[in-house]
C-alpha cells in the first residue's frame, strides 16, 4: 500500500531498513552508502536511487530535499561501538553519527530513525556521547528518545539487540516513551526451523552457496548455562538454535565466525547434537579435545543468514561469497524495519489529519542529560 511519504536514507547498506520502508508503502527518494557492492545489491532489490559515495561527498546531492522528505533513516558504522571491537572512541567510524546529525540538520524530516549496536544505547562508557547525541538533536528542535529492541520481539528470529534512537519534530514538551509507542507492532517470531522450511537442502536448488569453513571442537571448552553460548567450538560461530532464535549473525561471517548448524536436527528432527555434547562436558562424561566436528554440523549458507536477517528468498545479493555474508551481517532485519516504518506510518498519518501528531505516550522524565 502506497503512503506517498518520503524518505531519504543514509548509511544505506544493502537495505534492509530500507526494505522495511519500501514494503510499507514509503516512497524512497535517496539513498546511500560507501560499500560498492552493497548499493549493487540494493539496485538489484529495491532501486537506482543510491548514489555511492562517501557520506561527507553527498551534501549538494540532497539540498533538492530539504523540507521535502518525511523520514530520515540510517544505521551509521558501529564497529567504534561494539563491544566485539576495540571501543575507540577515536574510532572514524564512530564520528560517522555526527554526520547523520548533520543530514538530519540539513533536511529537517517530520521524523528521523537512526539504528547502532546495543552498545551505544547501554553501556557507560557511551553515555557522554548518547548525552550529546540526544543535546544536539533536541536543540534541532526533535522530540527524541532511545530504545533498545530485541529483534525476536518483531518477527525475526534471531537474538538481534540494536538501540534505535527516534526523533520526532516539533513535539518538545517532554520525550517520547518508544517502549509504549513501538508495543502495538510487536510480533512473536517465527522458530530459525519454521522460517528455514522454504529452502532445500544445503548445496542444492534455492540455498546453494555454502561456507566451506572448517569446524573443529575446542580441548579447552568456555561453558555456560545454555549450550548456544560460551564456546564449544575454535573460532566464534556459534551454534544456532534450530527450535528456537539464532544469536546475533556477525558481518564477519564466511569463515570461522559463520554460525553452526546441525543438520540432523534440521532435516530429519534428530536430537540437538551441540546440547548433548554439552552436557556430556558439563557431566564429564566427555573430555574435549581438538579434533573436527561431526559431519552432521556445518556453516549456515548465504541464503539460511539472509533468511535468518528475514531477506525475502528473492532477494539478490552482489559480490563474492564473503561480501554477501558481510552485507547480509551488517543489515538491519527487514522485518524489523518493517515494523517500525508500520509505527511511523502510523504517525504521519495521523498528523496529516490532525495537523500534527497525534498523542504520544511520554515519558515523565529525562533518564539521561
Amino acid at each position: 500500500m502506497k503512503t506517498n511519504f518520503k524518505v531519504l536514507s543514509v548509511f544505506s547498506g544493502a537495505g534492509g531498513l530500507d526494505f522495511g520502508f519500501y514494503k510499507s508503502g514509503f516512497e524512497i527518494v535517496f539513498a546511500n552508502d560507501i560499500y560498492a557492492d552493497a548499493v549493487e545489491t540494493y539496485k538489484l532489490n529495491i532501486g537506482t536511487h543510491i548514489v555511492c559515495d562517501d557520506i561527507k561527498n553527498i551534501y549538494n546531492k540532497i539540498l533538492k530535499f530539504s523540507g521535502n522528505v518525511d523520514v530520515i533513516i540510517g544505521g551509521p558504522p558501529c564497529q567504534g561501538f561494539s563491544v566485539a571491537g576495540k571501543m575507540d572512541p577515536e574510532d572514524k567510524r564512530s564520528q560517522m553519527i555526527w554526520e547523520y546529525v548533520n543530514i538530519i540538520e540539513l533536511i529537517r524530516p517530520k521524523i528521523f530513525i537512526m539504528e547502532n549496536v546495543k552498545a551505544l544505547g547501554t553501556l557507560s562508557k557511551w553515555g557522554a556521547v548518547r548525552n550529546k547525541l540526544l543535546v544536539k538533536l533536541r536543540r534541532l528542535g526533535y522530540s527524541t528518545s532511545f530504545i533498545v529492541l530485541n529483534s525476536s520481539d518483531y518477527g525475526v528470529p534471531q537474538s538481534r539487540e540494536r538501540v534505535i534512537f527516534v526523533g520526532f519534530y516539533n513535539n518538545l514538551s517532554n520525550i517520547p516513551d518508544l517502549e509504549k509507542i513501538l508495543a502495538p507492532f510487536k510480533e512473536k517470531a517465527k522458530t530459525v526451523r519454521e522460517v528455514l522450511s522454504v529452502l532445500d537442502v544445503a548445496g542444492t536448488g534455492n540455498n546453494t552457496e555454502i561456507c566451506k569453513a572448517k569446524i573443529t571442537l575446542t580441548d579447552k571448552p568456555v561453558l555456560r548455562k545454555s549450550p548456544y553460548a560460551g564456546m564449544l567450538f575454535n573460532g566464534l560461530g556459534r551454534p544456532v538454535r534450530i527450535n528456537g532464535y539464532c544469536a546475533t549473525l556477525p558481518a564477519s561471517m564466511g569463515g570461522n565466525k559463520t554460525p553452526i548448524i546441525d543438520t540432523d536436527e534440521l532435516y530429519n528432527n534428530a536430537s540437538s547434537w551441540v546440547e548433548e555434547y554439552h552436557i556430556n562436558i558439563t557431566n564429564g562424561k566427555t573430555i574435549p579435545e581438538y579434533k573436527l566436528a561431526p559431519k552432521r554440523l556445518r556453516r549456515l549458507t548465504v541464503r539460511e543468514a539472509a533468511i535468518i536477517q528475514t531477506f525475502p528468498l528473492g532477494f539478490n545479493f552482489f559480490g563474492s561469497q564473503s561480501s554477501k555474508y558481510t552485507q547480509i551481517g551488517n543489515a538491519v532485519p527487514c522485518e524489523l524495519g518493517y515494523k517500525i516504518a508500520q509505527m511511523v506510518s502510523y504517525y504521519l498519518e495521523n498528523s496529516r489529519y490532525k495537523g500534527n501528531y497525534p498523542t504520544l505516550p511520554f515519558q515523565t522524565e529525562l533518564t539521561e542529560i
